[in-house]
Parts: C-alpha cells; structure tokens; sequence
C-alpha cells in the first residue's frame, strides 16, 4: 500500500461507523444539505427538514460522532460543517470495496 492510500484509509471500524451513521435517510439530507450550504446552525436545518428540532439534533449527534461532521460553537447555537477529509476518505474506502485483493 502505498503512501497515498494508506492516508485515505480507514479502519474498518470508523468505515462502518461511518457507513451505519449514513445509513437514515435524513442523515443523508443533512449531509447533502451541508455540502450546498457549506456551514449551517441546528435551526436552519430544522426549518427545511419536516421533522422536530429534537429530531434533527439528534441526527446531527450521530453525524458529529461518526466523525462525518465538525461543529463549532457560536454563542448559544452550534454551526455543524462537514468534514471533508473524513467524508473523502469515507468515499475513497468505499471505492475500494469492491477491489480484488491481490497476494
């Protein structure tokens, strides 16, 4: 493996992590939603998903421990961004899934 592909790995523990967060609907809305906007508070989000604001936080705690999301405090709200390197290296390991290994 060389250095490159060894930066984009994860393990297979923080891949199905990932995978099992990404696994609801919703979740994905959000994502998609935070790759649009780029950085979102909690409310914004709740105003364009038809569920409740406990709801919707509680997605985005699943999300942030995952490691999908960052958020950052601002006064009493949190603005949530995506991790981009993490969700890189999300993709780049589910790219390779479907790689034959070879001895």
């Amino acid at each position: 493996m060389d250095a490159e592909t060894n930066s984009l790995s994860l393990s297979d523990d923080e891949f199905a992590a990932m995978a099992k967060a990404l696994g609801h609907p919703a979740r994905v809305a959000i994502v998609r939603h935070l790759a649009a906007e780029g950085r979102c508070v909690c409310g914004r989000i709740v105003e364009i998903m038809p569920l409740a604001q406990s709801t919707v936080s509680q997605h985005l705690k699943v999300l942030k421990e995952a490691g999908l999301l960052l958020g950052e405090v601002e006064g009493p709200r949190i603005c949530y961004c995506l991790d981009r390197e993490r969700l890189a290296r999300f993709a780049a390991c589910a790219a390779g899934l479907d790689a034959t290994e070879k001895p």
